[in-house]
């Protein structure tokens, strides 16, 4: 074999191995995406539909239809006005806390409206929130069942109460909160010296933060310390 011929049998050789590289690389590459963006809703995603080639093309399908949403920040006026109502709420679950938890799920919904998302259909609500808010939104499931319950004359206050705390981490969430888990849950259902009432979700007289991955028993409800430096990713 002459030297031209040996140099076009390397080109064609490299060619097709790059071929390869690509072919192999970008479906790793556009899985990883998806993780990163989806975190706990990757692995529900592909639960749900049994399939991960299936999933990954259901969880691109909300992206794009994330993209096109006309997505706003909250003004920091408009975020200390729902940190406010939010601690309304939470001062009224002692005395009622089935309107509590109510209330509670029209706060979140009128703050998704506001924030630009639909609030229609629930499942709607969760494949759009679930682009962008994937480590919270399994707490607004819950939520959600024990609302239901709670409409049937089925909950019982810790329910409730567990309602609050998980409403409380999509409602972080979507203000724009910082979070941190909790040291203990020693301070649960603790005393507001200040307002005189117990605060469901936790720390006494404050609005809150969150933990990326908390539990409902290590939801920490701290003074709020808004996160202005990470706008939400469009």
């Amino acid at each position: 074999m002459n030297t031209a011929a040996t140099i076009v049998l390397i080109v064609v050789i490299v060619v097709l191995l790059a071929g390869a590289a690509v072919l192999v690389g970008r479906p790793m590459m556009r899985r990883k995406h998806l993780q990163d963006r989806f975190g706990p809703e990757y692995d529900k995603a592909v639960e749900q539909y049994g399939d991960r080639r299936l999933a990954e093309r259901r969880l691109a399908d909300r992206e794009r239809k994330h993209r096109d949403l006309d997505l706003k920040p909250l003004e920091p006026a408009a975020r200390e006005q729902y940190a406010t109502e939010w601690t309304n709420v939470q001062e009224r679950f002692v005395d009622a806390p089935g309107d509590a938890v109510a209330e509670a799920d029209a706060l979140i919904t009128r703050l998704m409206h506001e924030r630009g998302y639909p609030t229609g259909a629930h499942d709607t609500r969760i494949e759009l929130l679930s682009v962008e808010h994937g480590h919270t939104l399994e707490h607004y499931r819950q939520a959600h069942e024990i609302a239901r319950l709670n409409e049937a004359g089925r909950a019982e206050t810790e329910d409730l109460r567990q309602a609050m705390i998980h409403h409380r981490a999509l409602f972080d969430d979507l203000l724009g909160q910082t979070y941190r888990p909790r040291n203990s849950a020693a301070s649960r259902g603790a005393h507001n010296h200040r307002t005189g009432t117990t605060d469901p979700t936790g720390t006494p007289g404050t609005t809150g933060t969150t933990g990326t991955t908390t539990t409902a028993a290590e939801y920490d409800t701290r003074a709020p310390r808004f996160d202005t430096t990470k706008p939400e990713t469009r």
